[in-house]
């Protein structure tokens, strides 16, 4: 039986996990804007981050820092399941400061040991359980701090350097990701020509603009979607050309429905 659940507690605003059984579901390469720690549960998967592929199995953790262009999906026509945490940067970065403790990694890991991966499980259990808001901090921070995630076999997938053209486009997407910017405008500011931008966009990001733009959006509509906003004002307001073509997007990089992640 194919199953997904998503979990937000208001009394804990930097935390989100999602569960998945037995799911179909593909994503485009996309980014978060927190720290993710991913679990394979059941079926044959492959991770992609900046032109590396890694194939996963049950029991294998994925570590992606916030902004890493990433994308997992299971093998062609089979499922899968599979458990995602998704933490404030700001948040986690001040717990593992504060504790004295290695930064997060600024590059995607793959972890393949058996404690993190029971670590993981048994964390998200006690996230989805009925346990009080003040436990299941507590076992975040206790899971952040033991550092299981960083253990093993990790694979780093470190990203190429940004040149000056991609930071000059990088710094106008953020500054206003609700603007569809074309191509040639994006050249021109950036001093360079379009398909030299799309290039080396690509080979930084793993995207070319246009998909990072939209990346950028679903990423905003998904902080505007857990405050409860209605979903014809979330496209709207993100320059979405109607809510068709919202719902079209955001499955795609979510893999859940606008609705569906807002219930």
């Amino acid at each position: 039986m194919t199953s997904a659940a998503f979990w937000r507690d208001p009394a804990l605003p930097f935390a989100e996990s999602r569960r998945a059984v037995q799911n179909r579901a593909c994503y485009r390469p996309h980014t978060h804007t927190t720290l993710s720690i991913g679990a394979v549960d059941a079926g044959r998967s492959v991770f992609t981050s900046q032109g590396h592929s890694v194939p996963l199995h049950p029991g294998t953790l994925v570590v992606v820092p916030a902004g890493c262009t990433h994308a997992c999906n299971p093998s062609p026509g089979m499922p899968w399941s599979y458990q995602m945490l998704h933490l404030d940067a700001a948040w986690a970065e001040g717990v593992l400061n504060a504790a004295r403790a290695a930064s997060w990694p600024s590059h995607a890991l793959v972890v393949k040991e058996a404690q993190a991966y029971q670590a993981f499980t048994a964390l998200n259990q006690s996230i989805f359980s009925s346990a009080c808001a003040q436990s299941k901090e507590a076992a975040i921070r206790s899971f952040v701090l033991q550092g299981r995630w960083r253990a093993g076999d990790a694979v780093p997938l470190a990203p190429a350097a940004a040149d000056s053209p991609v930071a000059k486009t990088l710094a106008l997407l953020h500054a206003q990701p609700e603007d569809a910017v074309p191509l040639p405008l994006l050249a021109e500011r950036a001093g360079t020509s379009p398909r030299a931008l799309v290039r080396a966009f690509r080979a930084v990001t793993g995207m070319t603009p246009h998909a990072y733009q939209l990346d950028l959006r679903v990423n905003a509509a998904r902080e505007r979607l857990r405050t409860g906003e209605a979903l014809a004002s979330v496209a709207h307001a993100l320059g979405f050309y109607d809510q068709s073509h919202f719902h079209h997007v955001f499955k795609q990089h979510v893999a859940a429905t606008p609705g569906e992640y807002r219930r």
